[in-house]
């Protein structure tokens, strides 16, 4: 607990907490004004139609999503710079030396950086993902499937990224860790992309793919389960109905075999973490 307050102190003192709230807050605005001025273009110009409902209903939901796959966006990525040369870092400017030269255990180092950097991103992507439903929900009375599983699951996913990189850093150099760490992501998202078009094209070999990427990497599936959660059950329903739907939304639950391996994915690679740290020569 004493490496975990440190580590966020660390993160306030070096204006990361500071940088991030500017930005967040510029983002919501912008998004509340593009939601505004969407939402009521869309509903100026079909509210004369037969299927006037429907249209609207997608226009809030899709809006509504892709605020929440930009958070996803954010979060993963700032999941991973803050955890990126969490130890190879300190490593390198002989901060540990001094760390660990006091009575604590290696394990204890990596369980206090874990446990905060858990808690930093997950009050983040609470509070943005909070937010972008209530100003959906304030704009056009959205009302999602489940939004406490849609937000759990994006906390998640930014967890699973944030703890393979915090294997990384105990593992390998700072520089290779970010190379490593970011291909992942984007590898995460192509099998998901592949999963896609392979059952839109009946390919199974294609299929098969991405569900392995999805296993070996589980942020890009995980996401898609939030986004699941995060529509409106009237768009659920049209988006069932359609042969093909799109590439980084999801239409069905996710199954909870996964949700289980994904559950036991953070810690997995925290143990990982911690033996990896613990044979490295400092």
């Amino acid at each position: 607990m004493i490496v975990a307050r440190f580590t966020v102190q660390e993160a306030v003192s070096r204006k990361l907490v500071l940088a991030a709230f500017v930005l967040s807050v510029i983002f919501l605005a912008l998004f509340a004004l593009g939601f505004f001025l969407l939402y009521g273009m869309a509903t100026a110009q079909v509210s004369q139609r037969p299927a006037a409902t429907q249209v609207i209903v997608a226009a809030a939901s899709l809006m509504t999503v892709l605020g929440l796959y930009s958070v996803h966006f954010l979060s993963s990525f700032l999941a991973l710079f803050l955890t990126v040369g969490a130890i190879s870092g300190e490593i390198d400017s002989g901060t540990l030396h001094a760390v660990l030269a006091r009575p604590i255990r290696r394990a204890d180092f990596i369980l206090g950086r874990w446990l905060a950097y858990v808690v930093m991103i997950g009050a983040y992507v609470g509070g943005m993902a909070g937010l972008i439903f209530l100003i959906a929900r304030l704009v056009a009375g959205y009302q999602p499937v489940d939004a406490a599983w849609a937000i759990g699951l994006l906390m998640l996913a930014a967890v699973l990224l944030l703890s393979v990189s915090l294997f990384g850093s105990a593992l390998l150099s700072t520089l290779a860790n970010g190379v490593v760490s970011f291909t992942l992501f984007g590898l995460a998202w192509l099998g998901g992309i592949v999963e896609f078009i392979g059952g839109i094209a009946s390919n199974e070999a294609m299929v098969n793919l991405g569900i392995v990427v999805s296993l070996l990497v589980p942020s890009d599936g995980v996401w898609k389960g939030a986004s699941f959660y995060a529509q409106s059950p009237a768009f659920v329903a049209l988006a069932s109905a359609q042969p093909a739907g799109l590439p980084m939304f999801s239409s069905a639950p996710p199954a909870a075999p996964f949700l289980l391996w994904a559950s036991v994915y953070p810690f997995l690679f925290v143990l990982l973490a911690v033996r990896a740290f613990s044979k490295r020569d400092l």
